[in-house]
């Protein structure tokens, strides 16, 4: 990859649609299961991480709001698209058992190349601008609560809930067992489970 065009002042979204779902399908499995990038999870899970269908499904899921950041010939905004996108991430709107909205933060990925060097913080920022936002532009009335991101990393990755608690998540106490369906990769440690992390942003 030519990564002379690229820094993270120039990353930029848009909101992905059925022309990114091989590019997609191409940058989460690579990001997720080959060795590649300190991202991956290649030693705790196997099998591929999503499937074209999947893909589909989000995206044309009206309160799944997937986003990539596209490779272009220059690096900026308004150039021509090459077809690769460098990073996504998606925020799927949702809403508990007490009829509360909150912001789930997943598919989150950059491409092994450009890790480590800041593109990740400025993707992550614009989904957390975008699903506060969205959550707060939703509440009726003056009293207002806070928007609630929430998302959650496999276990036994402390360095990726190290990253997140810098950005300032929290384990609300939540464990998800590892959907052992197989359409979430093979896990290969008995103990797998999902941790829960909250994020509480005041209006």
């Amino acid at each position: 990859m030519n990564k002379s065009n690229l820094s993270k002042d120039a990353v930029f979204l848009r909101q992905a649609d059925a022309s990114d779902i091989d590019a997609l399908e191409r940058l989460l499995n690579c990001c997720y299961r080959e060795t590649a990038g300190w991202t991956n999870e290649a030693d705790l899970v196997g099998g591929i991480r999503i499937t074209p269908e999947e893909l589909a499904s989000t995206i044309n899921n009206p309160a799944h709001y997937l986003f990539v950041y596209p490779k272009t010939t220059t690096g900026e905004r308004d150039a021509k698209e090459t077809g690769e996108i460098l990073g996504c991430i998606a925020v799927d709107i949702k809403t508990d058992a007490n009829s509360n909205k909150k912001a789930y933060i997943g598919m989150f990925a950059v491409h092994p190349e450009l890790q480590g060097q800041g593109v990740g913080n400025e993707i992550l920022q614009a989904a957390e601008t975008f699903a506060t936002r969205h959550l707060l532009s939703t509440e009726n009335g003056t009293d207002k609560q806070p928007a609630r991101l929430t998302m959650s990393i496999l276990s036994h990755r402390p360095e990726l809930l190290a990253y997140y608690q810098r950005r300032g998540y929290q384990l609300n106490g939540n464990k998800i067992p590892f959907p052992n369906d197989g359409n979430n990769g093979e896990p290969k440690r008995d103990d797998l489970v999902l941790l829960e992390l909250e994020k509480i942003v005041n209006a």
